[in-house]
């Protein structure tokens, strides 16, 4: 029988499929739900900073909107401070306490110092793992590129310095030069990359004349990037590579093991597929080898990387202009008339 064993973050997991921050991890049955149909390890729902000091505002607010209406009172309540991230703090280590499968903590700070203070109370709840979720966007002109990567490279030195468990990080593809910014944290001793972030895009209602933010469900056809990334990437870095958006079934994990991943992180499927998903994906993922009499996932890890192909185009430039000068084959499939 196929052994799906494989090692991230320096924990050993019985199979390849982690399910990634989502909701439903804040749900103590769908967190036993999944462990029991199969999950390897869970990563829960990322603590966001600009999250507690939006409750923080609102809260103060709310409570002082009728102070000093009278001389004789100054406020209608006494001095309370937001909890700030301790009810996060103590549903993450209520999670633990459901499972026996590692859970993995996630964290998007906006300050330096915050980065460090928020792991540290992370670390302190007994996670296997930290994820820094760096979801970034610039916000003036004025902000460098090279500005963006110094300030996400000092967050991962000082975590890492704070901390003494395994970080990984969470990246979105938007970099000049993404490899490079993979192998300047690689060398800081990042434990894994998680590639790439599903980020939330704003959109209009030409109704209503407003701004709105769909929630997104990745699709299979989203899945290309971090297919190629895997690729890249595979035995270039010494961190261990987990692909991320679109992937649903278990031929998508498979391919994403033969571009060089060591895991895969699950969420959009299990909202359209459910929880038990997970198992139908491992039963996949074991025909599939014992039908090509692979023995575990080293037997074929890689083996179609940039590295290992034997194709020398295929995660270059010359890939996609070959693709151009074939373009009448899209007519075959899709008729102009």
């Amino acid at each position: 029988m196929a052994n799906l064993k494989t090692t991230y973050l320096g924990i050993d997991l019985k199979n390849p499929i982690i399910v990634g921050a989502n909701n439903m991890v804040t749900d103590v049955k769908a967190l036993k739900k999944m462990e029991n149909a199969g999950a390897a390890a869970i990563v829960y729902k990322s603590l966001f900073e600009e999250q507690i000091q939006l409750e923080n505002l609102e809260m103060g607010e709310s409570m002082n909107e009728y102070a000093d209406r009278n001389a004789e009172m100054v406020s209608l309540f006494p001095n309370i401070d937001h909890a700030g991230p301790e009810e996060y703090l103590m549903n993450l280590y209520k999670a633990q306490k459901a499972v026996d499968i590692p859970i993995i903590a996630s964290l998007n700070a906006v300050y330096h110092e915050s980065w460090v203070e928020y792991a540290q109370k992370i670390a302190e709840t007994g996670v296997k793992g930290l994820e820094l979720n760096f979801y970034s966007f610039p916000k003036s002109f004025e902000t460098t590129g090279k500005d963006i990567v110094d300030e996400q490279l000092e967050v991962i030195k000082a975590v890492r310095k704070a901390i003494s468990i395994p970080v990984s990080v969470k990246l979105s593809p938007f970099y000049t030069n993404t490899l490079q910014v993979i192998k300047k944290m690689d060398e800081l001793g990042v434990g894994a990359f998680t590639l790439f972030n599903n980020l939330i895009q704003p959109d209009i209602d030409i109704e209503e004349e407003a701004t709105f933010y769909p929630y997104h469900l990745s699709s299979p056809t989203e899945q290309k990037l971090s297919l190629r990334y895997a690729g890249l990437l595979f035995g270039e870095i010494n961190a261990a590579i987990c692909s991320n958006t679109g992937i649903y079934q278990g031929s998508d994990v498979i391919k994403m093991i033969l571009a060089g991943a060591t895991a895969v992180h699950v969420v959009s499927t299990l909202y359209k597929n459910k929880i038990d998903h997970i198992q139908t994906m491992l039963q996949e993922m074991e025909a599939w080898m014992d039908k090509k009499s692979y023995a575990d996932l080293a037997a074929f890890r890689g083996k179609l990387s940039r590295k290992n192909s034997s194709d020398p185009y295929a995660y270059k430039r010359a890939q996609y202009v070959d693709i151009l000068m074939k373009s009448e084959d899209i007519f075959k499939k899709y008729p102009m008339v």
